[in-house]
């Protein structure tokens, strides 16, 4: 069974970015998903249960807030590892995204390396 990654982004050249970021993990058959709001997201995680979510804050329809919440409180989908990756670096941001059960909160710009390297920790590919 492959292992998924969902990018949810707004913005059509952030998802890209992440995407290219990423690809080269499709080497270690991890299959990239994306979506383009709070509710394609919510509706992706729910069909297609990817391990990891690369999930941007401010988005129409659903906030990531309002996602992640939902995923981690309502639907109980604790094995779904979510990355808050957005531009709102407050503190204040932060400490919201950890009440909404992110497991980790990263800003943008972001170093595509981190990125990675992150991803292959969180899906068990380190060597």
């Amino acid at each position: 069974m492959s292992k998924k990654i969902l990018i949810v982004d707004d913005e059509p050249h952030i998802r890209l970015l992440l995407e290219q970021t990423l690809e080269e993990l499709e080497d270690d058959d991890v299959e990239l998903l994306t979506a383009c709001n709070g509710q394609e997201a919510l509706e992706t995680i729910q069909t297609e249960s990817p391990q990891l979510v690369f999930l941007d804050v401010m988005m129409p329809l659903l906030n990531g807030f309002d996602v992640c919440r939902t995923v981690k409180r309502e639907l109980s989908l604790s094995e779904v590892y979510i990355i808050m990756l957005t531009a709102k670096g407050q503190e204040f941001d932060k400490q919201q995204g950890n009440a909404v059960g992110a497991d980790l909160y990263m800003t943008k710009p972001f170093d595509p390396d981190e990125v990675v390297d992150k991803a292959r920790q969180v899906l068990g590919l380190v060597e």
